[in-house]
């Protein structure tokens, strides 16, 4: 079933033979059907690194996670795919990034978007910085074809972006503020912090908060109001 002589496993599970390749590994996991925690101890034992499975499965994310998220209807908080896809988020998020309920893609939203540099007032710090995230995505996912679909797309159509492209910057999203500029409650600060989402590799969660008894937090909380309304108004529909 793996594609292999019965001599040749016989010598891989007794250990006589120590440098499998990553095609003979991939046959073994897929026959085994094994999860990714197996499959990537798997390769790791054979010193390898695991290439991800080929496809274009549409991501999807963990029920109880977004329940999760709803939970927290004080922090905006959003689950971003691998190649930056906003896959869920709870009301408050929705509100705080207008647009981004059906489908929408971070680096597209950045780059693409003619109300980004409006949204983020330090539209250069962020542009960039969501760049050298979407090239550590890359690095790691090099053979996924909605990372190379987003990648086309936005290296295309955004000058800005193919030059920042070619600085090579790689580094994952970071314990940081941003500053938000919102239509309906002006400036907001807030910290962000990233979580890799340990049950879909590549996921992200990303959660946001004020200082308490800043100012953002009060426009935040407003924002929150504004987010209870809408949804009661969509309830009512």
């Amino acid at each position: 079933m793996a594609g292999m002589s019965v001599d040749y496993y016989v010598r891989l599970e007794q250990g006589r033979e120590r440098h499998p390749s990553a095609q003979v590994l991939d046959a073994i996991a897929q026959v085994l059907q094994l999860d990714d925690d197996a499959r990537l101890h798997l390769f790791q034992v054979a010193g390898l690194s695991p290439r991800p499975y080929g496809g274009a499965a549409p991501e999807r994310v963990d029920p109880q996670l977004l329940q999760l998220m709803e939970m927290w209807p004080e922090n905006p908080a959003m689950v971003l795919g691998k190649a930056y896809d906003v896959l869920a988020g709870n009301q408050l998020a929705y509100t705080l990034f207008e647009g981004f309920r059906h489908g929408a893609n971070l680096l597209m939203k950045v780059f693409l978007d003619p109300e980004a540099r409006r949204f983020y007032p330090d539209w250069e710090r962020a542009a960039s910085n969501t760049v050298a995230g979407f090239r550590l995505l890359h690095g790691a996912h090099p053979r996924d074809p909605r990372i190379q679909e987003v990648l086309e797309i936005v290296r295309t159509q955004s000058p800005d972006f193919a030059t920042m492209w070619e600085r090579h910057d790689a580094r994952g999203k970071r314990r940081e503020s941003k500053t938000f500029r919102h239509p309906d409650v002006g400036d907001l600060t807030l910290r962000m912090n990233a979580f890799d989402v340990k049950a879909a590799p590549g996921q992200e969660l990303i959660v946001y908060h004020a200082e308490p008894g800043s100012t953002s937090a009060d426009a935040l909380r407003l924002l929150g109001t504004l987010a209870a309304t809408r949804e009661e108004e969509q309830r009512a529909r």
